[in-house]
């Protein structure tokens, strides 16, 4: 059996690497593509996964994003030609859906936010199946017309791929930080996601407060990467780092991001959100259980360690579950050998 895998954001990585893993042990042939873009290329090098670059981010403007979506669409179909897969799979990724589509190749999409509606326009209408976190409403996906399409999984995406996550505790001393003493981590606001326009003050007041404290900033481009490291006083990454060990031992994150706040929550880390956009179903949940906070306050981002907290147990759930939801569109076929 053959699998096609394509990647566009830095968190897709995370999320796919137990399929394509798992995938590989089967025995099953497993091609990824994926666009440079924020830290995506070099996760995958970090993980030591196989894949062909093709295309990188267009900006974020409506234009940009569809001018992006047909030219990499058009690579893509070209890479593609004549390799007979049986399944495609994406993070949300258009690309790998229209071309699929017109492939006739079954395709499966996942993502845990609801919100992005013209990427979802896209990817739900053309998709064999859609995964989902059960924590979202069906009747949400009703303006995206999946129907009986629609597949959905307990718990969060992050308890599935870091079943297997152990922290590492070197991650962060390698960066200068002194695990004895409180540190944060801090994640950027994806300023090119056509989902998230607004400017947040309230994160650069919250920046200026960390400077006299141990804080790691982890940027999303090159460009923030530059403009942070001018800042004295913030440790900011050269390039692809650990985030999860770094999550697993801080005494707080805040992060403008979904899968950072989710990661933090799945590893029993305090975690407060400066996202300002629409909150989707599963940041809403995580907040009436009370374990993801809004930052509301800069001094609120100040990390202080609690000698009484004690972590929840952590819950690891089993990645083979969430592949089998992938193959769902081919499971006949699997089934039948």
């Amino acid at each position: 059996m053959r699998a096609w895998i394509d990647l566009t954001n830095s968190p897709h990585v995370l999320v796919l690497r137990p399929v394509i893993e798992r995938l590989q042990a089967k025995g099953w042939d497993v091609e990824v593509t994926a666009r440079d873009f924020a830290q995506t290329i070099g996760l995958l090098e970090r993980f030591e996964i196989d894949h062909e670059v093709i295309g990188h981010h267009r900006g974020g403007g409506r234009l940009a994003k569809a001018s992006g979506l047909v030219s990499r669409s058009l690579a893509l179909r070209k890479w593609s030609k004549g390799r007979r897969f049986d399944i495609a799979i994406g993070h949300g990724s258009n690309d790998i859906t229209v071309v699929a589509k017109l492939q006739g190749l079954p395709v499966t999409t996942t993502f845990d936010y609801e919100w992005a509606n013209l990427q979802h326009q896209v990817n739900c209408r053309l998709a064999s199946a859609v995964v989902v976190p059960d924590a979202i409403p069906a009747e949400r996906f009703n303006r995206y017309g999946v129907g009986d399409r629609l597949i959905q999984y307990p718990g969060l995406k992050e308890e599935y791929y870091l079943a297997d996550f152990e922290p590492n505790p070197s991650v962060p001393q390698e960066l200068g930080i002194d695990i004895s003493r409180p540190f944060v981590v801090v994640r950027t606001p994806p300023e090119v996601s056509l989902y998230h326009r607004f400017e947040n003050d309230l994160f650069g007041l919250a920046l200026e407060r960390l400077v006299d404290h141990q804080a790691v900033v982890l940027p999303r481009t090159p460009e923030q990467r530059e403009q942070l490291a001018q800042v004295d006083g913030l440790t900011v990454p050269e390039g692809a780092v650990d985030a999860q060990s770094l999550i697993a031992y801080a005494d707080l994150v805040v992060s403008a991001g979904g899968t950072m706040n989710r990661e933090a929550v799945a590893l029993g880390t305090p975690v407060r959100t400066v996202f300002a956009g629409r909150l989707g179903a599963v940041d809403e949940q995580l907040m009436a259980e009370g374990r993801l906070g809004q930052l509301t306050d800069p001094e609120q981002a100040i990390p202080v360690r609690d000698p009484d907290r004690v972590r929840p147990e952590r819950v690891r759930r089993d990645p083979e579950l969430f592949l089998g939801l992938m193959l769902a569109p081919i499971a006949e076929k699997i089934a039948g050998g």
